[in-house]
């Protein structure tokens, strides 16, 4: 498979579970997806989805570009909201490594009231890597994770 072939797929499940088209996108982000949901364990939230053609990217980079969604999530929620804002950056390249998806799953999720999840989906072996699921406090927020992370980008 490649890029734009997955990418059709996110966008078929994104329509499927009522993500919409987020207007005047930021650099680097091609389309931002985003719906409101009341989730039972984390309470109001606002879900805002992107993904990238990583084929060239390093372990810094996926930090920096997670900062920049994390960024542009804290400027759209701006503290006016009572919804929890959650973000996904999904990193998609040909053959992930593991300096790759180890810094896409050990990033610092909770920031500034934001939460933001750099995954990544290796083309190659059709495996999402997402976020573990803490054995403890926060488990709430990593198992809402994985499950949107599977409706939205596992293709």
């Amino acid at each position: 498979m490649d890029f734009d072939r997955y990418r059709e797929g996110v966008v078929a499940n994104r329509r499927k579970h009522g993500f919409d088209v987020v207007d005047g996108g930021i650099d680097g982000f091609d389309r931002v997806w985003s719906t409101r949901e009341e989730d039972p364990t984390v309470g109001h939230v606002s879900v805002f989805a992107t993904l990238v053609d990583a084929t060239d990217a390093d372990a810094p980079g996926v930090a920096a570009a997670a900062d920049r969604f994390r960024e542009f999530l804290a400027d759209l929620s701006d503290g006016t909201s009572s919804a929890t804002p959650i973000g996904y950056v999904a990193f998609v390249v040909d053959s992930a490594d593991d300096d790759l998806v180890s810094a896409a799953t050990s990033y610092t999720v909770a920031e500034r009231r934001t939460n933001v999840f750099p995954l990544v989906y290796d083309l190659e072996s059709g495996t999402l890597h997402t976020h573990p699921v803490p054995r403890l406090k926060g488990r709430g927020i990593y198992r809402r994770q994985r499950e949107d992370a599977e409706r939205l980008f596992d293709v």
